[in-house]
């Protein structure tokens, strides 16, 4: 079983998401195992104060030390070896491969996130008591729990047995390590578009070809840098070459 933890001032975020769909299911065949801890509970006082005014000045509130310490103390108390991970936009980008390697971690350790708030978290946090920072991209959010649901979402779903069909993780964006193909369903015509004849062929080797060019001419126009990473094969380079051909307009 992969155990996550989360350490929010806001833990009613993660109750509604973790308990449907997918997240729900993985919970139920006990592929995982979800523990939200409030941090104001591991605040000291009467008030349960979790942060105050920075040193040196400036705007806003900084999260003290001292209940976050306590937090993941807590959250470790099993001795279950866990990787502390803070959310913060000076960390790593969260790629799928990253999704791939913390899955891959289930039966070793535990995930424990740390969300931040405010200004953000008194630094010794950081330097003490954090494995690994992460970002899910380059942009300022109230708080590191829409961050973190981000990474839960994404690890979960890989746990085997955690999807309805196995089979749709091989084909999904970025595990190719390019972008989805087009996807149709019924009806057939609507509003005046069509399916594409080749996906109503019943011709399996046909539709896996198709799927696959559409993929790359989709990657190429919209994210063509991921092609230089994708471990393209001869037979991708050629239906490249045959896209570029088809999409090729004089004059651009």
């Amino acid at each position: 079983m992969m155990r996550l933890a989360v350490i929010s001032l806001f833990p009613e975020i993660f109750q509604a998401y973790m308990g449907a769909g997918i997240m729900r299911r993985a919970a139920e065949k006990s592929l995982v195992g979800f523990e939200v801890l409030h941090l104001r509970d591991f605040a000291a006082g009467r008030h349960r104060i979790v942060d105050d005014y920075p040193y040196g000045g400036g705007p806003g509130m900084v999260i003290k030390p001292e209940p976050v310490y306590e937090a993941v103390k807590y959250a470790k108390r099993d001795g279950l070896p866990t990787l502390t991970i803070l959310l913060s936009p000076q960390g790593k980008p969260f790629t799928q491969r990253m999704a791939d390697e913390l899955s891959g971690e289930k039966g070793k350790r535990r995930l424990l996130f740390i969300c931040g708030r405010y200004e953000g978290i008194d630094e010794r946090v950081r330097a003490s008591l954090v494995d690994e920072e992460i970002s899910t991209g380059d942009y300022v959010l109230t708080g590191g729990e829409l961050p973190a649901l981000v990474i839960i979402d994404a690890v979960v779903r890989l746990l085997p047995g955690a999807l309805g069909d196995e089979d749709s993780l091989k084909e999904e964006s970025f595990s190719w390590g390019i972008l989805d193909y087009p996807h149709y369903t019924r009806p057939p015509e609507w509003n005046g578009m069509r399916v594409p004849e080749v996906l109503l062929s019943g011709n399996h080797g046909q539709i896996a070809l198709w799927r696959r060019k559409e993929a790359l001419r989709r990657t190429l126009r919209k994210r063509p840098e991921l092609l230089r990473m994708a471990g393209l094969t001869p037979k991708d380079q050629e239906l490249i070459g045959k896209i570029k051909e088809e999409d090729y307009e004089p004059g651009k």
